[in-house]
């Protein structure tokens, strides 16, 4: 018995478990061993993290498609899991023991800090998993990995070894995203431009040969910068080459002002004339463009700051070469300075001796560490690399073929853009959580990468006893005895990027490198969904990777969802305060409203804008679908054994199969083509309009009247198309499908594991013809029409009546609404020059027409009674007089103002969106919303413009 009222709560935490005692979501079901696997990897969820919107939208997405699968009878395997996410996860774990007033990090020592990093993941970590499930994500929970997890951490080694010794991998020394406060590298996705007002420092450089004088410009060059403690580690000044006002210069030597080393002016694309001075300073150890100049150009690399951000000048021997006597002691006075404090004391030190021309305001990107908060250093240091650019030739050219598809395609092109233009990958991270680099040092730096330690000793005594560094007896006792070695090799105390062992995802959880049986059957995976932002950083790399290792692409096709924004089109953001938890609307409005309104506006390529009052308003869907089967089975519809929709007799029953079987294709070819949003609109429209307001409402006189064949049918009928509903809404609305389904059905098993409606071929114009010919029980009707495929049956005959019926009532509503006719006064109707199809079926319905139309007669005629307003409906004409019931010039005069007052409104936003100053400055959910203004005053012209013209020929 369908309870009263529809409580999520009461529902949903109870279908949870009734799926996960039945298995229902395990990979490799005995009753789908032989069919084809379908397969998505879960975007592996940090394991500090818990459910955003981001979160909700991606995997609502990915249980769409896996519970659509499933019921197509797919071997669906979803692996969920993990991400050990190296610096948040130490971050937590740090911030832990300095709360808890513990030793830190450093006191504890490396083991015992990642046996505490261990002990939080294993109590706290991975509450995002249970809050998916809340969700309702479908995934084999019982196949749960994490990218630390033994065999996972055993595919990363062997990946690296392999790599390296192919050359793929190896050490170097490049500019790298520094944090002065983690002290890591850390990747771009981490580190996020933030608009700082800031200045503009224009520097007089004097030219070499030349007495320097602050009021003579052939006596000096004049750079622009926004970092200008950085000039210490100057070791050129760019010009344009086309530049006419420094040609003349290019070659010569300018002396770094304060510091006295000579430098030379190179010509440098890279300077632009038209910013600042024309002439910049290169510091190729502290700027990644700089870096790229200084290599093309030879230039030295002079690192001036440590690790902390602080000047690093005494014992510098890149700094100090080549510098005159007496730079010793700025040397040892600017020595330990914090970054920002020595641009201060440098200006001024500048500003003293002449050297500072001028200062202006400048509003810049500065880049920030997305955990620390601080300023990014470009900082010069040894790091591990992958070379990226030859594992990405296949990789693109899996895309180029079309192995690998983009959904929507346009993200093809950033694909291709980031990855035609890849520079090598810095992989090492200076964490203690995370993959520890399997490479050991020994004792002259000779570097030996070994999948364990016993054989990087054993390669190493191998290479030293060569070198005659040790002696064979000192390698075997070595060998035998762990003291004896102590020290002679030591191991690489950096971790991998966490990006690199998420690389392997698509394979390494499924237990390669062992030979397992799953490897074989779900990779490669069909489709991956995933947010636009980590197209590079994942995607790709899980192309890459796929490719090098399996020598397959890790997946078919690419689905790429937009941004959940507010409601306003703003990005959400804790600093805003408009962050909306979706963890609060399931509390509130239950996980499958939540759900539909993220399937609903999914439409490829457009963010989406999201409203709490849009999540309330599919509840109240939900809320109408339970009504409408509570209806149901409180007039005693069930659907009897052996029932058989495609014999139905009764017109109103054959419509609705031959609605169904429309939504079901429509929803069923989106689904194919991930157009998400146009699934969701489609069985939207029809379990509101069509079934609910139409199809229940049309049947009520039949069930309430005197039992008999049309009842019986009904009744049966209307269970039926309740349960196709249930199947096709049930990849969006799991849970509360899943309970109807439980309690009206007369039949054993799940509706997560029932089939989907499936489609065959359609049958032919003359097999349909024959059918509606027919009866029902006639043995000659042709073997592919016995039985309901409720993919395609057609009844265009049943189509036609019950159309004309609801086309006809919906726009006699609409003109009642038009021009504001009370419901109590009741309308004539004409039908005009009536088709004989007409003539035929309006009596049938007259009763039915005159009561949801609010009229009090139906008539024909040739022509059009005088003061009508005419409509058109399926092609014929019909009147309904207006005269005597309306002040029809009042309504004109009605009708004429809101027209004007929407062409005010579009004539308001035409102007703003016309001020190129208004386009570029406003942010963009501000230009956004006002273009939405000016269609929604667009549609209102139109809708008035309509109303107005049917009035026209009213006299």
């Amino acid at each position: 018995m369908i309870e009263k009222n529809y409580q999520p709560a009461d529902i949903e935490g109870r279908m949870s478990l009734v799926w996960e005692d039945a298995r229902a979501f395990s990979a490799g079901r005995p009753d789908r061993r032989e069919a084809e696997p379908f397969t998505i990897v879960i975007p592996p969820p940090n394991v500090t993290g818990s459910l955003h919107m981001g979160h909700a939208l991606n995997n609502t997405l990915q249980d769409i498609l896996c519970r659509f699968e499933r019921m197509r009878g797919r071997d669906v395997l979803w692996q969920p899991g993990t991400d050990h996410a190296g610096i948040a996860t130490q971050m937590v774990v740090e911030r832990q023991l300095m709360e808890r007033q513990q030793p830190g990090r450093r006191e504890m020592g490396r083991e015992k800090f990642l046996a505490r990093v261990w002990q939080w993941k294993d109590e706290s970590g991975g509450t995002i998993l249970n809050q998916l499930k809340r969700l309702g994500a479908s995934c084999d929970w019982s196949r749960e990995r994490f990218t630390m997890d033994e065999g996972l951490s055993k595919a990363v080694v062997k990946v690296f070894v392999a790599l390296h010794r192919d050359g793929l991998i190896y050490k170097d020394k490049r500019l790298v995203n520094w944090d002065p406060k983690l002290l890591t590298a850390i990747s771009d996705l981490e580190v996020q431009q933030t608009e700082v007002k800031g200045h503009l420092w224009y520097l007089r450089y004097p030219l070499e040969g030349k007495a320097f004088n602050p009021e003579d410009p052939t006596t000096f060059i004049v750079v622009a910068t926004t970092r200008p403690e950085t000039m210490l580690g100057d070791t050129a000044v760019a010009v344009n080459p086309e530049d006419e006002r420094y040609q003349h210069l290019i070659g010569k030597r300018v002396v770094l002002p304060l510091v006295g080393r000579e430098i030379p002016i190179v010509g440098d694309t890279y300077s632009d004339p038209e910013k600042g001075s024309g002439a910049v300073k290169i510091t190729p150890a502290h700027d990644f463009n700089d870096f790229e100049v200084g290599r093309r150009h030879g230039l030295p690399q002079i690192s001036v700051l440590d690790k902390e951000g602080c000047l690093a000048l005494v014992d510098n021997e890149d700094y100090l070469r080549g510098l005159p006597e007496g730079s010793e002691e700025f040397a040892r006075e600017f020595h330990g300075v914090e970054r920002f404090a020595a641009r201060k004391r440098i200006v001024e030190r500048l500003e003293n001796f002449g050297f500072l021309e001028r200062i202006e305001p400048n509003i810049h990107m500065v880049p920030h560490g997305d955990r620390s908060g601080v300023v990014i250093e470009p900082f010069l240091t040894d790091q591990w690399y992958v070379d990226a650019k030859t594992l990405a030739q296949p990789a693109i050219a899996a895309v180029k073929s079309g192995t690998t598809a983009f959904v929507p395609k346009n993200w093809e092109k950033t694909y291709f853009d980031w990855m035609e233009n890849i520079q090598p990958w810095c992989i090492s991270r200076q964490l203690w959580w995370g993959h520890q680099i399997p490479a050991w040092y020994g004792p002259d730096g000779k570097v030996f990468v070994a999948e364990t330690e016993e054989e990087a000793v054993g390669n190493a005594i191998g290479y030293y006893v060569e070198q005659e560094v040790i002696t064979p007896e000192q390698g075997r006792e070595m060998a035998l005895d762990r003291n004896k070695r102590e020290g002679f090799i030591t191991r690489d105390e950096d971790v991998l990027d966490t990006w690199f062992s998420s690389a392997l995802w698509p394979f390494s959880t499924l237990g390669w490198p062992e030979d397992a049986p799953e490897v074989n059957r779900y990779y490669p995976t069909n489709v991956l969904v995933t947010g636009f932002d980590i197209i590079f950083f994942w995607v790709a790399r899980m192309m890459m990777m796929g490719l090098h290792f399996m020598k397959e692409a890790p997946f078919s096709t690419v689905y790429i969802h937009a941004l959940v924004r507010d409601e306003k089109g703003a990005k959400m953001s804790k600093s805003k305060g408009n962050v909306i938890d979706p963890l609060a609307l399931i509390d509130e409005h239950g996980a499958d409203a939540l759900r539909f309104t993220l399937a609903a506006m999914a439409a490829q390529g457009r963010d989406i804008k999201l409203s709490t009052q849009r999540v309330e308003g599919y509840r109240k869907f939900a809320n109408k679908l339970w009504n409408a089967s509570r209806f149901a089975e409180m007039n005693g519809c069930a659907v009897p054994e052996g029932f058989d929709p495609a014999k139905a007799k009764e017109t109103i029953n054959r419509w609705i199969a031959h609605e169904t079987a429309a939504v079901t294709r429509e929803v069923t070819e989106a689904l194919e083509a991930y157009r998400f949003n146009d699934a969701a609109n489609a069985i939207y429209r029809f379990v509101w309009d069509v079934y609910c307001d139409w199809y229940v409402e049309l049947s009520k006189p039949t069930l309430l009247g005197a039992d008999g064949p049309a009842k019986a049918e009904t009744q049966a009928m209307v269970a039926w198309a309740r349960d196709e509903i249930l199947k096709l809404l049930h990849p969006f609305m799991p849970f509360i499908t899943e309970a109807l389904w439980e309690t009206t059905a007369s039949r054993e098993g799940l509706l997560a594991l029932a089939p989907w409606p499936h489609r065959v071929e359609v049958p032919s114009a003359e097999e349909i013809a024959m059918l509606s010919a027919s009866s029902f029980n006639d043995p000659l009707v042709p073997p592919i029409l016995i039985g309901f495929d409720a993919a395609n049956f057609k009844d265009e005959a049943a189509e036609a009546e019950i159309g004309w019926v609801v086309d006809l009532i919906t726009a006699i509503r609409s003109v009642r609404a038009e021009m504001s006719i009370p419901p109590a006064t009741l309308l004539g109707l004409t039908l005009v020059g009536a088709s004989d199809a007409t003539r035929e079926r309006a009596p049938r319905w007259s009763d039915v027409i005159k009561r949801m139309a609010r009229l009090n007669d139906i008539s024909f005629a040739d022509r059009a009674p005088e003061g009508s307003a005419q409509l058109v409906v399926r092609s014929e004409v019909v009147a309904l007089p207006l005269k005597g019931v309306i002040d029809l010039a009042a309504e004109r005069t009605r009708l004429s103002k809101e027209i004007a007052k929407a062409d005010a409104d579009i004539k308001r936003v035409d102007t703003k969106l016309a001020n190129d100053k208004f386009v570029a400055n406003a942010p963009e959910e501000l230009v956004e919303e006002e273009k939405e203004k000016r269609e929604a005053a667009m549609a209102r012209k139109a809708k008035f413009e309509e109303a107005l013209e049917r009035l026209a020929g009213v006299a």
